[in-house]
């Protein structure tokens, strides 16, 4: 029996050390990137490993100006419209194919779900094309749509599953009450997918925040390019300022820490559910 104890101690602290080394290994650079906001060019070439002998925020106050401020906001607003978008879209289509029976249903699901083994990069082209057509090329509206459009079946799946763990008695119940198919979805399945839906939004803003390729393509205007595309913009053919990129870079990174940082126990939460039964 002890030896039972001794060895699953044993596994616990083998997996708490891996765990711990996993975090350093993704926290040291990102302070190293924070640090290295706060150096001068020949600080970090000649003293990279070594704290700035003067903490200075020019360099995140001179970032802000060459435009990660516009960018910033721009990135806001697309990213804002891809995640309500495409989360509201999962859910109404998650509810029917998860919770209602009807003939086409294998259909729908297949079709969706399909949209998983699409690569972007494959429909660039067409969607380049497509926007020209539809005017929506050079605007907010024609980013969101395809770039929320792609999150969409990922975010499906993981709802349609979360779905099906949901009790069907609470629809019964509330048909016997009479309730609408409409008003089951509003006002007892939607409260209850708060988790899921956390879950959804974060990894649709850490996808569109850091969304180069769709950015460069379908967006012309300089007044209306995203952060991604702003810091590659920032690094010169024969001269780079460094250290303000790394400036530039922390101050993009933020709002994706700020969202974790809020939603960290729905989307945990998002993620387990329906993993264990009982």
């Amino acid at each position: 029996m002890r030896g039972r104890i001794t060895g699953k101690k044993i596994r616990h602290g083998i997996i708490f050390i891996l765990l711990v080394l996993f975090a350093v290994i993704i926290i040291i650079p990102l302070l190293w990137m924070v640090i290295t906001g706060f150096k001068t060019n020949q600080e970090l070439f000649l003293k990279p490993w070594k704290m700035p002998e003067m903490w200075k925020i020019d360099n995140y106050v001179k970032a802000w100006k060459a435009g990660i401020g516009v960018y910033f906001k721009n990135s806001v607003l697309t990213t804002v419209g891809a995640v309500v978008f495409s989360t509201l879209l999962s859910c109404l289509a998650a509810y029917p194919l998860s919770r209602v029976k009807f003939r086409t249903k294998k259909f729908w699901v297949i079709l969706i779900l399909g949209g998983l083994m699409l690569a972007p990069q494959s429909a660039v082209i067409s969607l380049f094309k497509m926007s020209k057509v539809l005017s929506f090329y050079d605007t907010y509206t024609g980013m969101i749509l395809v770039t929320g459009a792609f999150r969409i079946p990922f975010a499906t799946f993981l709802i349609m599953t979360f779905y099906r763990d949901i009790s069907v008695s609470l629809d019964e119940s509330a048909y016997l009450d009479g309730a609408t198919t409409g008003q089951v979805f509003r006002k007892i399945i939607m409260p209850l997918s708060k988790p899921i839906i956390a879950s959804c939004a974060i990894v649709c803003i850490r996808s569109v925040w850091n969304e180069l390729m769709f950015a460069n393509v379908l967006l012309e205007s300089t007044a209306k390019k995203t952060i991604p595309v702003g810091l590659v913009n920032m690094q010169g053919t024969t001269t780079t300022n460094w250290t303000m990129l790394m400036a530039g870079m922390v101050i993009a990174s933020v709002p994706l820490v700020i969202v974790f940082l809020i939603l960290q126990k729905q989307f945990i939460r998002g993620l387990t559910a329906g993993s264990v039964k009982g």
